[in-house]
């Protein structure tokens, strides 16, 4: 290699950089053009003004002497502060700093020159030489910046989905904000509707504010906006009702954002928004909780839940995870559920591989954990499953909620919380029977001076085998949509706001208590499966048809809140009443529950069933005739019992 030759790949290397170089600055030398015309226009009208416009032609003379020298001052300062070689239309805060730099550097030099007559006898007044870099900055800014803007603007017009904004709150700003700014993510605003006559008329980063949410389609019409988007993260219920209305009569598609509580209080994008769900329209305010004495019942201390890979039983994991305790132990017989749970929850937990139904195994555990605090969620509960099953009704929800309130007896466990269900009111079916035997066995177990308590719930938004997502399933195969009965209502509550209930209720408990939240309007199951066909864009009846198979064995056209010998008191929740039950005698209870277990053990389906449908029908008579029954079915408890077989 001769001497002071560079190497192949240094030269290649340098050849490509020169290449690049000069394939920018052929890129920029139009707009470097644009520049130069704007320092020129920006000076002669600068001096055009000063001199009320008859310039002197000493200043016009030499001013187009000495323009070569200010244009060259001005795009040797751009070229310095990186003002060329950029992609303007997704322009930032930092282009911007760059032109100002520019522009201020090249306005002081011209300045400098102009003060100290280093040109001689400079061509323009100081006022003029120092206004005319600003001048000139300005407009090479205001350029650039337009680059952008229509840039985006054409991007828009090809491509993205006008919204229509609901919500002119931090949140709407927010997402009208990053539309404008990011044409990428396919949506532009062209209105936002708002309920407060204080933002009427009004304009907000450009976007008019028109309309309220009543007359959302009237507007929607009107600005041909192909998508409704609300931007109201605490929207209520009603508001939420009639903007799908609206959306619905305006035949267009409607987007929201998550609740508030699943936005961790970031700042809403249009990422979040998502398409609306039935639990949205169903859902109430969120329930207030007092945080404090919820995390003090349970912070330091041993808590133990059962059945913690169900719907139930993994949020009040996780809910409880987040208060800190000193020991958190999962159990579930199901591996898939208990595994899934423990990636849902923040902090340490320990899963237990166990079957409620197991008594000597509960017992050990309990023994051997000591838990402070005992959440019962474990159960089967799906209604024509257990009504063609009873006895293993029998066996879980009855049997194993026994073994774990003996097991918690001996433990010595102070807080015990046992998930009940509104079907335990005046029940018609196994699970309404084997979950009032529940709350019996829970209130004969508790020890004097133990808080224990039951807490029944409705139906729970999305849980396993629910009808919502049931009719969701029969939606996406093109139906039919089955509904047993037009006249069927239920009630609904999600699962954050019955685990919030659940932990609320073992800082309430004094012992002995069930309780019960207040729960709303019911909803018609006819009604639910109508809106759902409509949120996912297809007609019912004609796209989506809906077909009545009759109510199933067990099942109320409504369902309870209480029963009738159940007296009812309010309790410092505004959300939350306590129910005083009836206990039946200890007797009748221990009776019933040996013969549930020996006709069990016989797989005795048939006789499971009569049996628990029996005392719980026994259980809801008066007082006097209980004590009657309880004889009468101690007697009974021979005919059932396996040695008269």
């Amino acid at each position: 290699m001769v001497a002071g030759s560079l190497p192949a790949s240094s030269a290649v290397s340098t050849t490509k950089r020169w290449v690049r170089l000069v394939g920018r600055v052929r890129t920029d030398i139009p707009l470097a053009v644009l520049d130069a015309v704007m320092v020129v226009a920006s000076f002669m009208m600068l001096l055009f003004v000063r001199f009320n416009g008859h310039i002197p032609g000493q200043y016009s003379e030499k001013l187009f002497r000495f323009l070569p020298m200010i244009v060259a001052v001005h795009l040797a300062t751009n070229l310095i502060f990186g003002v060329y070689g950029r992609l303007w239309r997704h322009a930032s805060v930092a282009e911007a700093a760059r032109i100002c730099l520019a522009g201020s550097t090249a306005g002081a030099i011209n300045f400098a020159l102009n003060t100290t007559n280093r040109l001689g006898d400079f061509p323009v007044p100081r006022s003029v030489a120092l206004m005319g870099a600003f001048g000139a900055t300005g407009l090479m800014g205001l350029v650039r910046f337009q680059f952008r803007l229509f840039g985006m603007r054409r991007q828009v017009d090809q491509a993205a989905t006008k919204v229509a904004v609901v919500g002119a709150g931090e949140a709407g700003a927010a997402l009208v904000r990053e539309m404008q700014r990011r044409p990428d993510n396919g949506r532009t605003p062209v209105v936002i509707v708002d309920d407060d006559p204080r933002k009427q008329g009004r304009l907000l980063l450009g976007i008019p504010v028109v309309g309220t949410t009543t007359t959302l389609d009237r507007v929607v019409a009107e600005y041909q906006a192909e998508e409704v988007l609300v931007a109201m993260p605490s929207a209520t219920q009603e508001l939420l009702n009639r903007v799908v209305q609206s959306a619905e009569m305006a035949a267009v598609p409607l987007k929201t954002l998550p609740p508030v509580r699943d936005l961790l209080g970031a700042s809403p994008t249009v990422r979040d928004a998502r398409d609306l769900r039935i639990e949205d329209l169903l859902g109430r305010q969120q329930v207030p909780t007092d945080i404090d004495s919820i995390r003090a019942s349970i912070i330091g201390r041993t808590v133990l839940i059962t059945g913690a890979g169900g719907s139930i039983g993994s949020e009040i994991s996780k809910q409880v995870a987040e208060c800190q305790p000193g020991r958190l132990l999962l159990l579930d017989h199901d591996e898939t559920h208990l595994h899934d749970a423990l990636g849902i929850i923040e902090g340490p937990a320990e899963l237990v591989l166990a079957d409620i139904r197991d008594r000597e195994r509960m017992i050990e555990l309990f023994a051997d954990v000591r838990p402070d605090m005992v959440f019962h969620a474990a159960a089967h509960k799906h209604v024509p499953l257990l009504e063609a099953h009873p006895s293993e009704a029998v066996r879980t929800n009855v049997l194993g909620t026994r073994n774990i309130v003996d097991a918690a007896v001996m433990a010595g466990v102070d807080r015990l919380v046992f998930i009940s269900s509104d079907k335990a009111v005046r029940p018609s079916n196994n699970l309404g029977y084997s979950k009032w035997l529940g709350e019996q066995l829970v209130l004969h177990a508790a020890p004097a001076g133990a808080r224990w308590c039951s807490v029944r719930f409705g139906n729970v938004l999305g849980s396993r085998g629910s009808v919502i997502p049931t009719f969701a399933r029969q939606i996406a195969e093109g139906g039919p949509v089955t509904v047993t009965d037009p006249r069927m209502t239920r009630f609904f509550m999600s699962v954050q706001e019955a685990v919030q209930l659940v932990l609320q209720a073992g800082t309430l408990a004094d012992g002995g208590e069930i309780f019960m939240l207040d729960m709303g309007a019911p909803v018609n199951i006819l009604e639910l499966a109508e809106r759902m066909v409509r949120l996912s864009g297809r007609q019912v009846g004609t796209e989506i048809p809906i077909h009545f198979t009759g109510r199933r064995s067990g099942e109320k056209l409504e369902e309870d809140l209480q029963n009738p010998e159940e007296t009812v008191s309010a309790t410092s929740h505004p959300s939350i009443v306590r129910l005083t039950p009836r206990r039946v005698p200890a007797a009748m209870l221990d009776d019933g529950t040996r013969g549930l277990s020996d006709l069990v053990v016989r797989r005795d389906d048939r006789d499971a069933a009569a049996r628990m449908a029996e005392l719980a029908e026994a259980g809801h008579r008066p007082v006097r005739e209980i004590e009657l029954d309880a004889v009468q079915l101690s007697e009974r408890r021979n005919r059932w019992s396996p040695s008269t077989t």
